[in-house]
């Protein structure tokens, strides 16, 4: 299988030489669904890059008591996994000497680029008082996940809530935005994905409903990273602007 994917890097520029995370890259599945806030960073002890996916805090506590964060998304497999890392450091590579922060894999003209497979997985929640009515996954290609995908029963029905982070930004009320981390690009490829996702929820309801803390978690997601990662978008980039306001976000904590 050959996936259709874009890398594109942001080089982090500072003048501090102790900032460990060097860019951010973002990832566009078959030109319909950008995954951003990828980290690239240097490793402390021996100097060697990684690539670190967008995390979220859990509800889980580490042997040492502290917070434990995992991925909002991730690749699946040890074969595409490799792939990938081993695609975004090169581009970030090319980017820092040659100054193309670009890599396209796969076929390289646009419209003849077909939206990637995807298949979901809902789990229904029963929490009285809550309004997250499910959560669940998004499998890309059956190589890559995405976590936190929620289900919301608005006073207009029932909506989908995409994996976000809060910015430092406020509406008009004063309330905290949040920006999606991976989002649906075109107004097709949405509407596919939203309605399977719906369908996906609605398919399980009458099945079985389990409780929220058996499920996946559903908090916010980074710690200390909004600051940096907003400081370091590519302005020109219109896929960027997917925001969603706190009232929507608020409604995920349990």
């Amino acid at each position: 299988m050959i996936m259709n994917y874009m890398i594109k890097i942001n080089v982090v520029k500072t003048t501090n030489e102790e900032t460990k995370v060097k860019a951010f890259a973002n990832v566009v599945f078959g030109n319909s669904f950008k995954v951003t806030n990828i980290s690239i960073i240097e490793n402390s002890k021996n100097g060697e890059l990684f690539v670190s996916m967008p995390r979220y805090r859990s509800s889980e506590l580490g042997e040492d008591g502290q917070p434990v964060y995992k991925d909002v998304c991730n690749p699946i497999t040890k074969e595409f996994r490799e792939e990938l890392y081993t695609n975004i450091l090169a581009t970030y590579e090319k980017a820092v000497n040659d100054h193309v922060a670009v890599m396209t894999v796969g076929e390289k003209e646009r419209d003849k680029v077909a939206e990637p497979k995807h298949s979901v997985r809902m789990h229904p929640l029963d929490k009285e008082g809550s309004n997250v009515k499910a959560v669940g996954q998004i499998y890309i290609e059956d190589s890559f996940i995405i976590n936190n995908i929620n289900v919301i029963e608005g006073k207009k029905g029932l909506f989908v809530t995409m994996p976000s982070y809060k910015t430092k930004k406020v509406d008009e009320e004063g309330k905290a935005i949040y920006q999606d981390i991976c989002y649906p690009v075109t107004k097709d490829f949405r509407d596919k994905l939203f309605a399977s996702i719906l369908d996906g929820y609605a398919a399980e309801r009458d099945k079985t409903v389990i409780e929220p803390e058996k499920n996946q978690e559903t908090e916010l997601p980074f710690k200390g990273k909004e600051e940096s990662k907003e400081e370091t978008k590519d302005e020109d980039d219109p896929d960027k602007t997917q925001e969603q306001k706190a009232p929507a976000k608020k409604s995920k904590k349990k």
